[in-house]
């Protein structure tokens, strides 16, 4: 078989769902800078600590807001249904999560250049606000794949000369209704406390400095337990809760437990779902319990699969990946909101390059990680943040 036979157009739509899963699980990971940022001013306890940390994440901030640009602009090509109607109708939500980040590139450079009259501890306090806002956002929106969201969908004004837009928002909160939503702020809260995390196992794996170190573990000691009741209250809200269905002929209704049955009648999602919630768990106790260093990486890769499992919760077994509550039959599914054939299928070629750019991301990564940062480094290094 050829790799024209094999690429049908289903195959393509659930190979560019697989990448946009992919993208957002690395997304989440790599929120660690600002899981490790909110904790500037509870780990951090003088001014030289919080210098160690801001230059530990300054040298990888731009991979999270870098994947977060690819994230859209890889959702806008392969489902930009989804992408006009999310991006044009919860608006406010979307630029309240664009703003954190302007927050954060603002502060990076800005601290501590001569002529800042604001002093660095406001911009350090805008890291914070950052790392504390940006994965509960994150978090929200991947809750709506599950609650659902106010919009309806007209296709048919695509016919129609000056037909109007063709999906309209019911709230005026234009997507900041998702924080008030308890699945919502759930799955947020869920995300923040795991990049906390991350964002403690991270500073372990990168900065050399005894008193830093035990601030970091007895934080994580905190941090596990709160993320522990989170993680419960999203799974119970999101397995008990009535899911959104898809039939055959594309008619959308609703179904008892939808997301629990899509679980147990997908076994190799549930084994994704319950390796990557282990490896999570191994990873926070080698940082927590063992006194290592390299808790960060087992503990990646599972929030990675935790998530990816997630978004193929919200997308396979006849689920529309983006419902709307306000009309069931507006609700987007893979084969609903794709791009064409074709532009899939360009783009697919396009992705066979990916495998390059994350080895270029790695050796980066470990070019810039051969040596932990001290405090001496914070000294003898002119270009620091």
């Amino acid at each position: 078989m050829n790799m024209k036979t094999l690429m049908t157009y289903a195959f393509l739509q659930n190979y560019w769902w697989v990448l946009i899963s992919l993208l957002g699980a690395l997304l989440v990971f790599l929120m660690f800078v600002q899981g490790a940022n909110a904790l500037i001013f509870i780990v951090g306890k003088n001014s030289e600590q919080r210098r160690m940390m801001i230059n530990s994440t300054g040298r990888k901030w731009e991979l999270a807001f870098t994947t977060l640009v690819t994230f859209g602009g890889a959702f806008f090509a392969s489902f930009p249904l989804f992408y006009s109607t999310s991006f044009s109708g919860a608006y406010w939500v979307w630029i309240l999560l664009l703003v954190t980040f302007v927050f954060q590139a603002v502060s990076y450079e800005f601290q501590n250049k001569n002529g800042n009259v604001l002093g660095s501890k406001v911009f350090q306090i805008f890291l914070m606000i950052n790392g504390l806002l940006a994965p509960l956002i994150v978090g929200a929106l991947v809750g709506t794949f599950f609650t659902g969201s106010d919009f309806t969908v007209r296709k048919e004004v695509m016919l129609q000369a000056g037909g109007g837009a063709i999906s309209t928002w019911g709230s005026c909160w234009h997507g900041l209704e998702t924080l008030l939503q308890p699945l919502c702020l759930a799955v947020g809260g869920t995300v923040l406390l795991a990049d906390l995390i991350l964002g403690c196992l991270y500073l372990l794996n990168n900065i050399e400095d005894r008193e830093l170190e035990n601030n970091i573990r007895k934080c994580l000691k905190s941090l596990w337990k709160i993320f522990v009741v989170f993680l419960v209250l999203a799974l119970a809200f999101l397995f008990t809760r009535e899911g959104y269905a898809v039939d055959r002929d594309g008619t959308v209704s609703m179904e008892n437990m939808k997301y629990l049955h899509n679980l147990l009648q997908q076994p190799w999602l549930l084994v994704l779902f319950l390796v990557g919630s282990v490896l999570f768990v191994v990873g926070m106790v080698m940082g927590t319990f063992r006194k290592s260093r390299k808790g960060i990486w087992p503990a990646g890769f599972g929030i990675v699969m935790v998530v990816m499992s997630l978004f193929f919760l919200a997308g396979f077994n006849g689920t529309p990946y983006y419902p709307s509550y306000a009309d069931l039959q507006s609700s987007l599914t893979i084969q609903n909101s794709s791009s064409s054939k074709m532009t899939l299928e360009v783009m697919s070629y396009i992705s066979l390059a990916i495998p390059f750019v994350l080895a270029y991301i790695y050796y980066a990564w470990r070019q810039m990680d051969k040596k932990r940062l001290t405090r001496e480094e914070m000294v003898k290094v002119e270009e620091k943040y």
